[in-house]
């Protein structure tokens, strides 16, 4: 089965899914990189980790959302590949740097379509990539628990309570971010198709994202009543 997926991925989508999932990883380990400070200084080998770490993350997030766009398309029976933009891939960097947000617009799927995709299509297609996010952040959230079980006083732990958390919120920074009903963004299709579906995803993304970064006390809660 792997192959056969394998198999209608192009050299040059392959390339260029590769580019920008290290492009993307790059930059989520510059916006991580505060959170696991080691008395307020960044350490070196702990940069390793992140960087590591996002790979994991930031890369199941991009790719399977790419791909499930990919893959949604074949099954209307378009022609799909990934295309990187360098512009944008700089400016996710650059932004991630100096602002703190990664700008999670690495390029995107191209559908060969010659008459055109309609607005169910479209809105279909578009829904895939931010929905795959949503369900990651289930398995996500589960590493965090296992990890925050076992605590941070072993290698294993940690580990684990990083892919988690950085996953969790990565996944849910990238359904949101791609459901901004803006520009060729994601969000603007799937309200053209279903206005009720774009506003059930987008907060759920949203609360998703609060969730994440423990706004409220509510992963506390939630960790509280699970643990």
């Amino acid at each position: 089965m792997m192959q056969s997926i394998l198999d209608k991925i192009s050299p040059r989508e392959r390339f260029d899914l590769i580019i920008a999932w290290i492009v993307i990883s790059i930059a989520f380990t510059i916006m991580f990189k505060n959170n696991f400070l080691v008395d307020g200084k960044i350490v070196i080998g702990m940069l390793g980790i992140i960087f590591l770490v996002s790979l994991l993350t930031a890369g199941i997030a991009f790719v399977f959302h790419e791909l499930a766009h990919k893959f949604s398309a074949m099954k209307f029976g378009y022609y799909a590949e990934f295309r990187k933009d360098t512009y944008m891939l700089l400016m996710s960097v650059v932004l991630a740097a100096l602002v703190g947000v990664v700008f999670a617009a690495p390029g995107a799927t191209i559908i060969y379509a010659h008459q055109g995709l309609n607005k169910r299509e479209n809105g279909i297609i578009s829904a895939s990539g931010p929905a795959t996010n949503l369900l990651l952040c289930i398995p996500f959230f589960v590493l965090l628990v296992a990890g925050t079980a076992m605590g941070v006083s072993g290698i294993s732990g940690l580990f684990l309570i990083m892919a988690g958390s950085m996953g969790l919120s990565i996944n849910a920074m990238i359904a949101f971010f791609n459901l901004l009903p803006i520009s060729i963004l994601d969000g603007k299709k799937v309200f053209e198709w279903n206005p009720a579906i774009f506003v059930l995803m987008i907060v759920t993304s949203f609360v998703l994202i609060l969730f994440s970064m423990d706004y409220y006390g509510m992963m506390t809660a939630v960790m509280n009543i699970i643990l």
